[in-house]
């Protein structure tokens, strides 16, 4: 409930990991209870960049596998009339074809980079069908691409692409150095500010019952190079912005199909990465001493 997603979105409980231990189910079914929760938006998970998801694939599997399964019973188990439990585009096949749509999803292997939790993503598609089907739960999947701003995770060792180069950008301006990019700076990655993606969420709770995922996703794809440049002009850093090809890119591009989202909500307005980036920033800059590191 206070992590980048929970944070933006209103809601009249916002359970923490100290007052809420979703890897014990008899816990999460009491707070149901105790609380009268009749609507849920899952968006607890184990998270972390490429770097993270590579060097912890036994533990991003297990914590997601097994608080997805405890969240998603318990529910069941209380009777919750609606939830709306989030995935990620990694949970698409590496030889999908481009847009990603929701009809892919389990047509073959994901990426290698992040496999471990890819799996334990698409296994919210498979549970939540599954008790539609057998017990008539409205439980929905939404499928974010690349979030980023306030409440971000920003360390080093786990966060996503945006917060982590912030931090970086940082510190060539404090250490006077070259602001080092992981990778060619080639891939072109989807980006959505939170607060739109908190919007989204709030809508498929109240109007969305389908039980084929609702793609979330702007209208384009942005470099990663093109990232660092903003960052850099935003932060006000002069130096050299350096890329290191030794470090793995991942996939080249993953654009997804945003149809559903443009078909059920035609005037919905995304924020632009310029007002996006510079929300967040200023974000980290106000709150450096509270926030995750």
């Amino acid at each position: 409930g206070r992590g980048l997603v929970g944070s933006a979105i209103e809601a009249d409980l916002k359970p923490t990991r100290n007052t809420l231990d979703l890897m014990d189910l008899d816990a999460t079914v009491a707070y149901i209870q105790a609380n009268n929760v009749t609507e849920i938006i899952h968006c607890a998970a184990k998270v972390g960049g490429i770097k993270a998801n590579m060097e912890q694939l036994g533990e991003f599997f297990y914590a997601n596998m097994i608080l997805n399964t405890n969240v998603l019973e318990a529910a069941r188990k209380c009777g919750v009339t609606k939830m709306v439990s989030f995935m990620s585009t990694c949970v698409f096949p590496d030889d999908a074809t481009y847009p990603l749509s929701a009809d892919q999803i389990h047509n073959g292997e994901p990426h290698p980079s992040n496999y471990a939790y890819a799996y334990a993503k698409r296994m919210l598609d498979v549970q939540s069908r599954a008790y539609r089907d057998q017990y008539g739960c409205n439980f929905v999947t939404v499928i974010p691409c690349n979030i980023y701003g306030p409440h971000d995770n920003f360390d080093l060792e786990n966060s996503h692409v945006i917060p982590a180069l912030i931090r970086k950008c940082e510190t060539a301006m404090e250490q006077d150095t070259d602001f080092v990019i992981w990778g060619s700076g080639k891939p072109w990655r989807e980006f959505m500010y939170v607060g739109d993606v908190a919007e989204v969420a709030t809508w498929v709770l109240n109007n969305y019952d389908s039980p084929v995922p609702f793609i979330m996703s702007p209208d384009e794809e942005v470099q990663i190079s093109t990232i660092a440049q903003e960052i850099a002009t935003v932060m006000g850093f002069e130096g050299a912005i350096v890329y290191d090809a030794s470090y793995p890119d991942g996939q080249l591009k993953k654009p997804s199909d945003n149809s559903v989202l443009k078909q059920h909500m035609p005037d919905f307005e995304f924020t632009s990465i310029q007002d996006g980036l510079k929300k967040a920033i200023d974000w980290y800059k106000a709150n450096k001493k509270d926030v995750r590191s």
